[in-house]
């Protein structure tokens, strides 16, 4: 690859990093969420059963007490509940409320938007050329990197 096509991939990929997270950031607060909070509670409304932090931060791909950090700062929003494990005293489930539920739309609507916002006019073709490309990156940098390094998003 020629250095200058390096400088310009690295550029980009990085520039393209730091302005998706400020634009998450900035959607998701609209909703009372940060980054990080939208994925964790969508997560947990797709298990009616709930999940134990262990569960939940293996699903993330994340530490434990990340996951319980995470939960401690969502827990004024009303939008789980925890549960008792029956059987085992230390363990608890984390289950989503109806307040949890309720904000699910908002959160797949900022994707949505972001999604939109991002690609823009880019058509079907483009965005699948875009899609595969991106992927096939993911991939390779996940060898690289190990399957725990990021959550999906």
């Amino acid at each position: 690859m020629d250095p200058s096509e390096v400088g310009r991939i690295n550029r980009a990929l990085n520039k393209m990093s730091k302005l998706y997270r400020v634009a998450k950031a900035r959607k998701l607060a609209a909703i009372g969420l940060h980054p990080g909070q939208d994925v964790l509670l969508w997560l947990l409304t797709q298990e009616p059963d709930g999940m134990t932090v262990k569960e939940l931060a293996a699903r993330l791909s994340i530490e434990p007490p990340t996951a319980t950090r995470t939960l401690a700062r969502l827990e004024g929003g009303g939008w789980f509940r925890r549960e008792p494990v029956p059987g085992d005293r230390r363990q608890v489930r984390i289950l989503a409320t109806e307040a949890g539920h309720a904000l699910v739309p908002a959160i797949e609507r900022a994707w949505a938007e972001l999604a939109e916002e991002a690609l823009g006019e880019t058509g079907e073709e483009w965005r699948e050329i875009a899609l595969t490309v991106l992927e096939q990156a993911n991939d390779r940098l996940r060898r690289i990197v190990g399957d725990d390094v990021l959550a999906e998003e």
